[in-house]
């Protein structure tokens, strides 16, 4: 078997990387991400405010 000379293994890994970004991309445009969940905040707690947790 005759070693692979290095222009073809140089664009085999290129060729790999711009498969792995194209599946990346195209995955994300198929799924986009939901809307946000409403998030609440959280008041100050007691002991932040020197009150006791009793």
């Amino acid at each position: 078997m005759t070693p692979l000379s290095d222009r073809v293994v140089i664009i085999a890994l290129i060729a790999t990387v711009a498969l792995v970004f194209a599946l990346v991309f195209w995955t994300v445009r198929l799924h986009p991400s939901p809307d946000p969940q409403l998030q609440w905040r959280e008041g100050p707690t007691r002991l932040q405010q020197g009150g006791s947790t009793i």
